[in-house]
């Protein structure tokens, strides 16, 4: 896998974090980004990254190809594509929302196409990421792609494709529900009487650490919760009221509008 080539179609968020996650990776391949943008080309040039003129320079010569861009963008890219992948059948990994790989087949004319969902905290090597290969794909290729996000993500495959728009929904957008969160606790803290800067930063470090208590695996979520909530304490009352304001439904039903939106964009945008 060292010696392979991989080309990022997209320099923005994601491309320059899987690019920077592989720069940073002992033996690691190396990536190359490209963007029709040039100040998105110049931001990433700016850190240290190696960026193509021109996306024929960056496609003539990947082996795995990237495509980092929003969904609305990669059906004409991917028709765009198609002519010059023919010779060197790269392996393609999207990271679109919503387009499938059936309509992703058809347009690049190549079968060697896996989907991933990963998430904004792969910027700081912390992301979570669902993938997706079609029943035909070999596992050295699932292992390429794997290695490919591995220096930036934690990593689940999944076998039912429609499990990606539930992914998407849960860990894709998931970051932007703790935000929300951690901004609803610091505007509570500061109507309780904090300092905002003090509210913000107890916020904050209050995610961090039960996050991490979360994910050391010592106990499921739940029993964490419990083991907070003293009987007729104060954490209790807190977790009635919640509970009272219907606060499992919410998430259910957030889940599901997202859900939705992925599947729904996999539809509009996927018409061969």
């Amino acid at each position: 896998m060292h010696n392979t080539n991989i080309g990022i179609i997209g320099a923005g968020n994601m491309g320059r974090a899987l690019a920077a996650g592989l720069a940073a990776t002992p033996g690691a391949p190396r990536a190359w980004l490209y963007d029709q943008n040039d100040d998105t080309r110049a931001l990433a040039a700016g850190q240290g990254l190696t960026v193509t003129a021109t996306l024929a320079e960056l496609v003539a010569q990947a082996d795995v190809l990237v495509l980092a861009i929003k969904p609305q963008h990669v059906p004409a890219l991917a028709r765009g594509l198609a002519p010059g992948l023919a010779a060197r059948n790269p392996l393609i990994l999207s990271v679109a929302a919503g387009i499938r790989t059936g309509a992703l087949r058809h347009w690049l004319q190549s079968p060697r196409v896996v989907r991933a969902m990963p998430n904004t905290p792969a910027l700081i090597q912390a992301g979570a990421t669902a993938l997706y290969a079609p029943a035909d794909i070999t596992q050295e290729d699932r292992t390429r792609i794997e290695m490919l996000l591995r220096p930036v993500s934690a990593l689940w495959w999944v076998d039912d494709e429609d499990l990606m728009d539930a992914a998407t929904a849960v860990s894709g957008s998931g970051p932007a529900y703790f935000f929300l969160a951690i901004e609803a606790l610091t505007a509570a803290g500061v109507h309780a009487g904090l300092p905002e800067t003090m509210a913000g930063e107890l916020a904050t470090a209050t995610a961090l650490g039960a996050a991490r208590m979360a994910a050391s695996g010592n106990a499921p979520p739940a029993t964490l919760r419990r083991q907070v909530t003293s009987p007729n304490g104060t954490t209790e009352r807190a977790i009635h009221s919640f509970m009272d304001q219907g606060f499992m439904k919410i998430f259910e039903v957030a889940v599901e509008a997202a859900r939705a939106r992925a599947a729904e964009l996999g539809q509009e945008l996927g018409k061969l």
